[in-house]
């Protein structure tokens, strides 16, 4: 979390290999990693939903799941069946409700366009996920289906970042909350020993020195 510009989407950019990092290191599974591109981000297992979602309105659902990964056969053509059998599989793993995988996303609503870019990242075998401001511009039932969601992934076992303005949404779905301030990280919080209030305070700047989470586990919400 933090105020606009607090460097929380060049972050995301930085891990998913989208732009470069000017200084400092990452460590994917305790070994030290470069990550200069979303490839290598992806070999690494690590997946980035961005807000626009990048669907494409007029595929349907398989299509999108499956673009840029298609599966085809010797002869060069689609795996149609076998696409959209595991594309069900996912989606029902996740509990995603739509009318049906051969729908255009442009016909679904905004929680369920969040909940096929988000299947997307499964089906690429993700240990990480990315969540920029999953909840943006979404209604009160659109916001419950994402956040829902959003649990699904960490029963999972997958480690989910989540960047969120909601501070509602944060304490709903958040193991530990990171605070952002001018690219650098002023304080880390344990959700079951803090309020809003103190974490607004930090984001503001009226907190200092916030208490570090140590043993944090590989499967939490951020």
């Amino acid at each position: 979390v933090g105020d606009n510009g607090a460097g929380k989407s060049t972050l995301v950019k930085t891990i998913s290999g989208v732009g470069p990092a000017d200084e400092g290191e990452i460590f994917v599974e305790g070994q030290p990693v470069t990550i200069n591109s979303p490839q290598a981000a992806t070999r690494l297992g690590i997946e980035t939903v961005y807000q626009d979602l990048a669907l494409c309105d007029n595929l349907d659902v398989i299509s999108n799941l499956f673009l840029g990964h298609e599966e085809v056969t010797s002869f060069s053509t689609l795996r149609e069946t076998d696409m959209e059998k595991r594309g069900l599989e996912v989606l029902r793993t996740l509990e995603v409700k739509i009318p049906s995988v051969r729908s255009l996303v442009a016909s679904l609503s905004g929680g369920q366009r969040q909940s096929i870019a988000v299947a997307k990242t499964i089906l690429r075998n993700a240990k990480v996920v990315l969540l920029d401001e999953p909840t943006a511009a979404l209604g009160v039932a659109q916001t419950r289906q994402v956040l829902n969601l959003i649990k699904r992934l960490r029963e999972q076992g997958l480690g989910v970042v989540v960047i969120s303005h909601n501070m509602a949404d944060v304490f709903d779905v958040a193991d530990r909350i990171i605070v952002m301030r001018l690219g650098k990280r002023v304080g880390t919080f344990d959700i079951k020993n803090t309020t809003a209030e103190r974490v607004i305070a930090s984001i503001t700047g009226a907190e200092f020195g916030a208490r570090s989470v140590e043993g944090a586990s590989a499967s939490s919400v951020s």
